[in-house]
């Protein structure tokens, strides 16, 4: 039996004034408010597309295309996680949810912590899937890697997810080139402001992740009201994220009951 797919739900869509963007966004389902952040390179449904039904069932999911994502346009300026962080903020303020659950994948996990920092008023609970906060929570390659990172390197699933929304090849190299710079002048996030985070938090990562397992640890032992979860699997696996999909994907292994179960924890 085929899981369900964003593509056979009813939900709404729009466009917020955002800090200088026409931001993207769709809203699935009813109840508590759960807001997604993308990875880099992603748009709502290659990342989120498997994990949206099954979190719809019980929630209001608010998920959003970040600058230059997908259907987001592009402000002239690079990208900054903090920028990335006000404009969240921004947008649930114009949609009236003045409090939520915010869950960010890769760079959106490190969105997500920004927001927690910055906008600590807006979150409920925090769930942070292979976030990174400081440069050594990579291997050494990954920084090479991204110094010399070209579009013709971008993984296809992704360049074909953003293009099936934005057919612009324009588009899509700048989005590549923000997020690339971005993550080349990456700075370490300072150890007194994860240490501020006050909202439960549940951090999640791969045990074949690109994040280390002891940098989630190190996340782990900061925040002072987190628990940890270490998944088998690589980066995003436990999502179900496009570029992970394979023959053998279950819908039984993505991370979606412990999710839940955390949100409801009293």
């Amino acid at each position: 039996m085929a899981s369900p797919t964003t593509n056979d739900l009813a939900f709404t869509s729009g466009y917020s004034d955002v800090n200088g963007l026409k931001m993207y966004y769709e809203i699935y389902g009813d109840g508590k408010p759960l807001v997604l952040i993308h990875g880099g390179g992603s748009t709502i449904q290659s990342n989120w597309g498997k994990v949206i039904p099954l979190f719809a069932r019980t929630r209001k999911v608010i998920a959003m295309e970040l600058q230059a994502h997908g259907r987001t346009n592009d402000r002239g300026k690079e990208s900054t996680f903090e920028q990335d962080a006000d404009d969240v903020a921004t947008l649930l303020k114009n949609l009236n949810i003045a409090k939520a659950d915010i869950l960010g994948f890769s760079n959106g996990g490190t969105t997500a912590l920004q927001i927690a920092i910055r906008h600590p008023q807006l979150v409920n609970k925090l769930i942070l899937a292979s976030a990174l906060t400081k440069r050594n929570g990579v291997p050494g390659w990954f920084w090479e890697f991204m110094q010399n990172a070209s579009l013709e390197n971008m993984p296809a699933q992704l360049k074909e997810a953003y293009l099936r929304v934005s057919p612009s090849q324009e588009g899509l190299h700048i989005m590549h080139d923000r997020d690339a710079k971005r993550m080349v002048n990456f700075k370490d996030i300072p150890d007194e402001s994860i240490a501020s985070i006050k909202a439960p938090t549940l951090i999640i990562n791969g045990d074949k992740d690109v994040i280390t397992v002891e940098h989630a640890l190190e996340i782990h032992r900061q925040i002072p009201n987190s628990e940890l979860a270490i998944i088998p699997g690589g980066h995003g696996e436990y999502i179900g994220e496009i570029t992970t999909i394979n023959p053998s994907f279950k819908e039984s292994e993505l991370v979606v009951p412990l999710i839940e179960k955390f949100l409801d924890k009293k």
